[in-house]
Formats: C-alpha cells, sequence, structure tokens
C-alpha cells in the first residue's frame, strides 16, 4: 500500500477557493465544545492553506441528523472556537442547504487568506449517499479539493468523494497525510518485531483485522470482550463472559492460523471476574483474579488479569513497532481499568513506534494520560480499523497520485 497521494504541499493555491474537508465531528454539550482535539488537529492544514493565499471554504459533517436541518447539530459553534484558535475570522454560512446564498455570497466575497465555513454537510440527504447534485454544488463552490478528514475516510460521501471526483485537483491535508505514513507503513512496511494488540468487546467487529494483521505482525495480542470467545475455543468455561457462540469456529481457525504461519498469538492466562457486569459502568464493584481455565460459571470476565497484563506488557517491550485497538476490560471503571492501564503504560515506555488506532484505544490512553507518549494517535475508529484490514479506504483513493 504504497499511497503515493499528493499532499498540500504539491500544489500551489494562491488566488483559488480551496474546499476543505474537516472532521469537525466534535462532542457539544448545550452548544458547548466539550473535546477540541479534532479542531486543533485541522489547523496545520488550515494554517497551510492561509498562508499559502488560499480562499479557504472548510466543510465537515457533524452527528447524524440525518439529511434535515437541526439547529443543536449546527457547526456555528465551530466557527466561532476556530476564529479563536486561528486569530483570524472563520466566516460561518448559515445554510440550511449548505451551498445556499449565504455560502454563495460569501465565497464571492473572499480575499486571498480568507476562512469561511459551511454548514453540515449531513443536513443534505445526499451527503451520505455520495448523491450527484451535492456533490456538483460543492464543486461548484471551488478549484481545488483538500481531504484532511480520515475519520470519514471509509465512507464514500459527497463531501470526500463526490467532489472528489470533479474537480481537477484533489489532494489530502497534514492530518491525512500523517494517519496514511503511520497506518500504512505499520501495516506494510514495520520495523520489526511487530506487535499487535486487540481488544474491545465483539470478535465479530475484528474478524478481518484479526485475520490480516496475523499476516502482517510478529505477535499478536489478544484482550478484552473478545478474548472470552477464544477462551472457549480451547475449550474452558468462561462462566458469563461475553462469548460469540458463531465465531468460535473462527477461533479456533485463528489459532491455527497463527500457528501455521509461526506467529505467537497471546491470550489471557488470568482474568478479573466479578458476579455481573457493573451498573453504572463506573459503579463500585468488587472482584477477583481466577486463571482463564478456571473461571466459575457464575462468573463474568471483565478484564485482563494481573499475569496477563505483565506478560502482555512483557511482549510490548522487545516490540519495535505496535499497533493497538480496544481496551483490554472496561477501562470506564477504575477497578476494571487496570489491564489497559498496564498495556497503555508499557506503549508509553517503549521507545517503539506506538500507533493507537482511533475509538475507544483513543479515548482510553487520552483518559488515562499517556497521550503525549505515543507515536500516533488515529482520529478515526472505523477508519483505521479497515486500514488495519488492509482495505482501501474511499477517501483515501479518490486524491490524485503523486
Amino acid at each position: 500500500m504504497s499511497l503515493n497521494k499528493k499532499s498540500v504541499d504539491d500544489i500551489n493555491v494562491k488566488g483559488k477557493r480551496v474546499l476543505c474537508r474537516c472532521d469537525f465531528n466534535v462532542p457539544l454539550k448545550e452548544g458547548k465544545i466539550t473535546d477540541e482535539n479534532r479542531l486543533v488537529a485541522a489547523l496545520p492544514t488550515i494554517k497551510k492553506l492561509i498562508a499559502d493565499g488560499g480562499r479557504v471554504i472548510l466543510c465537515s459533517h457533524l452527528g447524524k441528523p440525518k439529511g434535515e436541518p437541526k439547529p443543536e447539530l449546527s457547526l456555528a459553534p465551530v466557527a466561532a472556537r476556530l476564529s479563536e484558535l486561528l486569530g483570524q475570522e472563520v466566516k460561518f454560512a448559515a445554510d440550511p442547504e449548505v451551498v445556499g446564498p449565504n455560502a454563495k455570497a460569501a465565497v464571492e466575497a473572499m480575499q486571498d487568506g480568507d476562512v469561511i465555513l459551511l454548514e453540515n454537510t449531513r443536513y443534505r440527504v445526499e451527503e451520505t449517499k455520495n448523491g450527484e447534485a451535492f456533490s456538483k454544488e460543492l464543486a461548484s463552490l471551488c478549484d481545488v479539493f483538500v481531504n484532511d478528514a480520515f475519520g470519514t475516510a471509509h465512507r464514500a460521501h459527497c463531501s470526500n468523494v463526490g467532489v472528489a471526483q470533479l474537480v481537477d485537483t484533489a489532494v489530502v491535508g497534514y492530518l491525512m497525510q500523517k494517519e496514511i505514513d503511520f497506518l500504512g507503513n505499520a501495516v506494510e512496511n514495520p520495523v520489526r518485531p511487530f506487535v499487535a494488540i486487540l481488544g474491545g468487546a465483539k470478535v465479530a467487529d475484528k474478524l478481518n483485522v484479526i485475520s490480516n494483521l496475523l499476516e502482517k505482525c510478529d505477535t499478536l495480542i489478544i484482550g478484552g470482550g473478545m478474548a472470552y470467545t477464544f477462551l472457549k475455543a480451547k475449550g474452558y468455561e468462561t462462566g458469563t463472559s461475553l462469548v460469540d457462540e458463531e465465531k468460535i469456529g473462527y477461533c479456533k481457525e485463528m489459532m491455527e492460523k497463527a500457528e501455521k504461519l509461526g506467529k505467537t498469538l497471546l491470550l489471557p492466562v488470568d482474568t478479573t471476574v466479578a458476579d455481573a457486569f457493573p451498573t453504572p459502568i463506573d459503579a463500585e464493584i468488587s472482584v477477583e483474579v481466577c486463571a482463564s481455565n478456571a473461571i466459575a460459571a457464575d462468573k463474568m470476565g471483565l478484564d485482563i488479569g494481573t499475569k496477563t497484563a505483565e506478560a502482555y506488557a512483557q511482549a510490548v517491550k522487545s516490540a519495535k513497532t505496535v499497533v493497538w485497538n480496544g481496551p483490554m476490560g472496561v477501562f470506564e471503571n477504575p477497578i476494571l481499568a487496570k489491564g489497559t492501564i498496564a498495556v497503555a503504560k508499557a506503549l508509553a515506555e517503549t521507545d517503539a513506534t506506538t500507533i493507537i488506532g482511533g475509538g475507544d484505544s483513543a479515548a482510553a490512553v487520552n483518559q488515562l494520560g499517556f497521550g503525549d507518549k505515543m507515536s500516533h494517535i488515529s482520529t478515526g475508529g472505523g477508519a483505521s480499523l479497515e486500514f488495519l484490514e488492509g482495505k482501501e479506504l474511499p477517501g483515501v483513493a479518490a486524491a490524485n497520485d503523486k
């Protein structure tokens, strides 16, 4: 996967209208942005386009308005906060149809280095269906298209794929470039030993990822809820733990595949169990640690055990490249976060290239305070998973090749 895509460094945008697709899908509470990581991540590309004298038209989706204008999902608060972060006005084009009179007038009046933000692209029903009419309207606003939204790169929508096919110049931004470099190189061309860590609840979500990574990595570590289906496949009692009965055969196949390829597949040797899942999720809970082949019939496994945490940390120490996707247990509960913390700590302390594949794992390392110790934290959960599966991402494919 040598993703030789043109980036913002390969083009000259002076005096040109540049439509830049960002990922401003930020959490909002009563109209206030509660986590602005995604805004900050977009700044280098936006600043580059401004500095080069482009006329910068930003667009993004926010939440799931499902094709109709919903005031609580307006990007107006994003325009306000971006104006502060950039130190210049980001003019907001408040059109319920996204490309409407406000947007057109604002683009008409632009000078080099100006910035405007369009309304939530998902106000339009065509957006998620990649409908041609909306793609054409977006394309009519610009001379150049820049895609910097990795979080939606695995979806073919109007604002990332449709519009790219209608303009002569379509390139990737810095954030997208970084994702391609880190994730692409890790999977296709890793410095070895390459250790992959997969967690999270369901085996079903990661079928192709498990299979693809077994071929690429030296050691595959399994934790989280999905580990219990593997333990069941080994013939162990798993109590009331989460088990995907339909995937037991698949887990057996993967264990055989690892053996055939001479790869190390690590499963929990011990597990942290409780009587039931905590409700609420962060409630006080009484737990014990038992061997993975000795889970009582009435107990539920909710985190890896202490010996497993040590073994997994040890495996990370020898690695040169580590990719981690999915927590080791119910990390939202402090008592059940120990396994996830142990793995995060091991990644924070290694000199290896450490790549966190978005979603829950990204939330976990950030919440636990290890974020700045990782080489790269992906901004896209679903997109990074499809990347790790070896799939081509439509949003990346649509950009011009070098």
